[in-house]
């Protein structure tokens, strides 16, 4: 049996950490206002609990990416495969990460992509070179380490 899962990346600020990635990698921003419309004219959830992004109805401390070719429950907005979600934490990222993003790019693309990748706020901490590969270790808006191969 397989298991659904989805990698939850702590964040300062979730909904600008989902834009950044929902660029970097061609996905999409999960619209979960219908839901949040209905639980707040329900009185389910306060008005604090929410935040306008992108015109719609947000939850405050999350905001997730899904694939675009993936299914979603209509209802929620809510990704049912490959999916980023962000939840907000008081903390600052203090130490390298445990775990980290690869994108592969198509030969020869590298650079091009590096350079789109800083242009949407990430910068560039180094490049590998091994007798296996090479690779450039970015850093996203909030410095979380990702690898461009």
């Amino acid at each position: 049996m397989t298991l659904h899962w989805k990698l939850v990346i702590d964040a300062g600020d979730p909904h600008a950490q989902a834009d950044f990635w929902a660029e970097a990698l061609g996905y999409e921003v999960e619209d979960n206002s219908p839901l949040i419309t209905e639980l707040l004219a329900g009185g389910q959830v306060p008005e604090a609990a929410v935040v306008e992004s992108h015109g719609r109805h947000a939850w405050r401390g999350l905001a997730a990416v899904r694939h675009p070719d993936d299914p979603h429950d209509a209802r929620s907005g809510t990704g049912l495969g490959r999916r980023l979600l962000f939840q907000q934490v008081v903390e600052p990222k203090t130490v390298k990460n445990r775990l980290h993003i690869d994108v592969h790019t198509e030969p020869g693309q590298r650079e091009e992509e590096v350079a789109r990748l800083v242009r949407l706020g990430a910068s560039v901490l180094d490049t590998i070179e091994e007798p296996g590969g090479s690779w450039q270790v970015l850093l996203d808006p909030e410095g979380n380490e990702f690898c461009v191969h």
